[in-house]
């Protein structure tokens, strides 16, 4: 795996998109990785792994927005092979609907994207809504597909009033009974987090998600 990242990342590093979503897409169709390697062995290590020199803060802002631009295009692309993989592993198609948000005011989505096909490859009916959704309009979506789980993604730490502003609402205004996941960098080392912003769920690794998959079939 450590040979396969090298060589991915060297690809990023130029920002040789061509190059990348090639050798990317290449892996899955030989399955030499499957879906949950390649987003968490490869794409979201090299995503963190930009450096930055002193005095070229301006380059290294542009670097980070190329390089993502490259790795979500390589994550729309392996779609079907995130269908592909559930079909394959007989994960039947829960009766189940998973909305993935990013707060108001978070437009870092990968992680969120990331997230809605891990609840795909686990069977869920999953609904990827995006960055910065505004949590008034969120409300009549929630309201009309009556979701089983919505999934707050929060990178940036500052986000998380925003994100604890939205739950708020669901809670007040939602009216049905949808259990709230969140997870993302801004929830790191947060022992207290769940009952801080009143979330019934944190996930952050593709096994959480697989462990609600599983007592949702009991």
């Amino acid at each position: 795996m450590d040979t396969i990242y090298d060589i991915f990342y060297t690809y990023l590093s130029k920002e040789d998109k061509e190059s990348c979503v090639k050798y990317a897409l290449d892996l899955l169709e030989k399955k030499t990785v499957n879906i949950v390697e390649l987003y968490t062995k490869i794409l979201e290590p090299s995503l963190n792994n930009i450096g930055c020199e002193v005095g070229k803060e301006n380059l290294c802002i542009w670097k980070e927005h190329v390089r993502s631009s490259i790795i979500r295009t390589i994550i729309e692309c392996s779609f079907p092979y995130v269908l592909k993989e559930r079909d394959l592993n007989n994960t039947l198609k829960k009766n189940l609907t998973a909305i993935v948000i990013c707060p108001d005011g978070e437009y870092h989505e990968i992680g969120a994207r990331i997230i809605a096909d891990f609840f795909t490859l686990c069977g869920y009916n999953t609904i990827f809504v995006g960055g910065s959704t505004p949590k008034n309009e969120f409300l009549s979506v929630v309201n009309t597909i009556r979701p089983h789980y919505v999934a707050i993604s929060v990178t940036n730490y500052y986000n998380l009033v925003s994100a604890k502003k939205t739950i708020e609402l669901l809670r007040e205004k939602v009216n049905t009974d949808v259990k709230i996941v969140v997870g993302g960098q801004a929830f790191l080392n947060k022992k207290n987090i769940l009952k801080d912003i009143d979330a019934n769920y944190l996930i952050q690794t593709f096994d959480d998600i697989k462990k609600l998959s599983e007592e949702d079939s009991l």
